[in-house]
């Protein structure tokens, strides 16, 4: 996935105009597409045993990484997704992207043999170059954002999070079943403030469910962006910004068919959502393990919202409901 954003900031909210050229991943060697995932019924690929696995993390603190990290793992541990460990080797691999994003002033998943800076096309490509096992599935984002204004390291790297899990597809690094995270960043500077470089790869299916498939958002979570825009390819039924989006996952082995999908406000109102899955993304960015619901228009910010879902999963049929408030933010 690749993702950039101009932000002009408010004291009320942050307004975004956001790009995003696509949605990359890929798995022992497959292009990146879409986040690839084995085909049904085939089995998780084992975790790797790898010592630059860490514990705890050690990014610096109040640095971009600790928070984006943080923020990551505070979104996806409160809807019952597995937390992500840092490793080393994939924080060399995204640190050497996100540099070569920003010398070669380009914002792209893929790297171009010969251009400066280059170690690998892909982020497999580029993990393999800093020693990281081989043939396990990877999800990668890869962006770049401007304020005009400066804000410490830690509001960009939480605002990175925020808009990515704002974005139909991008909203994936949420959702994922895996369990292992590289972090890279690098700040250059554009009339006259910061403007950040950053990739951040997920790697290492795991087993997150054994009762059918969780939602990002979920009950009880706060402060998520209520609008989002710009992502390329733009995704279908909308013309303009969307609202919060919310994904239902399973295993990396499963299928999810999205039926219906309504969100209703605090005065009774029902918004239809959009759904979306591998079979209906005429993209063909989704993995048959994840399906999306989302409002083709903005909500309101710090508003409280109901939804309500239905879909299969590996044919069998799920229902959710839940609560979830946004905040004043704009992905």
């Amino acid at each position: 996935m690749t993702i950039q954003k101009n932000f002009n900031l408010s004291m009320a909210a942050i307004a975004a105009s956001l790009l995003v050229a696509a949605c990359g991943g890929g798995g022992g060697g497959s292009s990146d597409a879409s986040p690839a995932a084995p085909a049904s019924g085939a089995s998780t690929p084992a975790t790797p045993t790898n010592p630059a696995n860490l514990t705890a993390p050690q990014y610096p603190a109040d640095s971009f990484h600790l928070a984006a990290f943080n923020l990551l793992n505070q979104q996806r541990q409160q809807c019952g997704f597995p937390a992500v460990q840092e490793n080393t080797v994939l924080d060399q691999a995204a640190a050497a992207h996100a540099q070569y994003e920003a010398t070669n002033n380009i914002v792209s998943d893929t790297e171009t043999s010969g251009a400066s800076g280059f170690t690998g096309v892909s982020y497999d490509d580029r993990a393999a170059h800093f020693g990281y096992p081989q043939n396990v599935p990877f999800l990668g984002v890869s962006g770049a954002f401007y304020t005009n204004a400066t804000w410490t390291e830690a509001q960009y790297g939480q605002q990175a999070i925020y808009g990515l899990i704002s974005g139909v597809y991008h909203i994936a690094i949420a959702a994922a079943p895996m369990n292992t995270v590289g972090i890279g960043k690098v700040a250059t500077t554009y009339s006259g403030f910061p403007e950040e470089w950053y990739s951040m790869t997920l790697a290492n299916y795991q087993r997150v469910t054994t009762n059918g498939p969780l939602t990002f958002p979920c009950q009880g979570t706060t402060g998520v962006a209520y609008s989002a825009g710009g992502e390329i390819p733009t995704p279908p039924a909308t013309s303009g910004n969307w609202g919060t989006p919310v994904a239902v996952a399973g295993n990396a082995n499963d299928t999810i068919v999205m039926q219906t999908g309504t969100m209703t406000d605090s005065s009774g109102h029902v918004i239809n959502l959009h759904v979306l899955d591998s079979a209906k993304d005429p993209n063909k960015l989704l993995s048959p393990w994840m399906g999306v619901a989302y409002p083709t228009t903005p909500l309101s910010p710090n508003s409280q919202y109901a939804v309500s879902l239905t879909g299969t999963i590996n044919g069998v049929a799920f229902s959710r409901t839940f609560n979830f408030t946004t905040g004043n933010v704009i992905g």
